[in-house]
């Protein structure tokens, strides 16, 4: 087993210092400034690949990541495709990052050497406590619903994801070629709200961001990240039923809203 990191001396320290990851091969690649070539050359040594960098790390470099998957030959893949359902939110959304996630699936839809795997997870269940993106304001007491209060979100956390993902990896029979779902937990605005009060004992204030509302905030600042994160986030294909999900048919227990909330931000 090992893991790609920066070539950065700091962050090796992390790791060789770091109990848990001593017995983990350390690959040190810079993703940034490799050329696919280089990235294929150290990805071919290795049965899976699991991708772990998001869209912080820049415009283009899921696609980048998945051609030098390609071209190593792996023979499994899982790319960070980490969120919504994006098959059926389409190209041309609020979050145009969005559009290189499908750019991903179609480019290992038209091969059919690398066997994939993608886990849909739904929003990363930290992110609906981030004051920016506004949702959920502890420092205000506000709770804000987007499009509507009968709207739901698949939310999963960090830890589940990483448990589910090796989950379904070694699973048997093998899953090959599909996209599974998983969640945390999947709950409606008016839920979360209630949710919410239930964990810090006390009163927030309710507010509907319409769809409306939301278009017209990100029209006149259409770069923001969180407006459209906001946007995009009324689409239907960031929820799916817990019944439907991979850990649900597995019975595989998972972290809601409460319990993350209280072991993360009361704890």
């Amino acid at each position: 087993m090992a893991a790609l990191v920066q070539p950065n001396k700091e962050v090796i320290q992390h790791f060789e210092q770091n109990a848990p990851f001593r017995n983990v091969k350390l690959e040190t690649i810079d993703l940034v400034t490799s050329s696919v070539a280089e990235l294929a050359e150290v990805f071919g040594h290795y049965d899976t690949v699991i991708c772990c960098s998001g869209f912080s790390i820049g415009q283009g470099m899921q696609v980048k990541i998945t051609e030098a998957v390609l071209e190593g030959a792996v023979r499994r893949y899982v790319p960070w495709q980490f969120g919504a359902d994006y098959d059926q939110i389409g190209r041309g959304s609020a979050q145009p990052v969005f559009d290189e996630q499908l750019d991903v699936r179609d480019l290992l839809r038209a091969q059919d050497k690398t066997q994939w795997v993608i886990v849909s997870t739904g929003m990363i269940t930290s992110f609906l406590f981030r004051e920016d993106f506004g949702v959920v304001s502890l420092e205000n007491k506000t709770v804000h619903a987007l499009g509507a209060w009968d709207h739901s979100l698949t939310l999963t956390c960090c830890e589940d994801i990483g448990k589910l993902t090796i989950q379904v990896l070694f699973h048997q029979p093998e899953i090959v070629n599909e996209v599974v779902f998983v969640s945390g937990e999947t709950a409606t605005f008016a839920q979360i709200a209630e949710q919410v009060e239930e964990v810090f004992d006390t009163t927030f204030e309710c507010v509907l961001w319409s769809r409306e509302h939301l278009s017209s905030a990100l029209k006149q600042d259409p770069d923001n990240v969180f407006k459209r994160y906001r946007m995009v986030f009324t689409h239907p294909g960031v929820k799916w039923p817990m019944e439907q999900t991979f850990n649900y048919q597995q019975q595989i227990p998972t972290i809601g809203i409460v319990e993350w909330a209280k072991k993360n931000i009361l704890s």
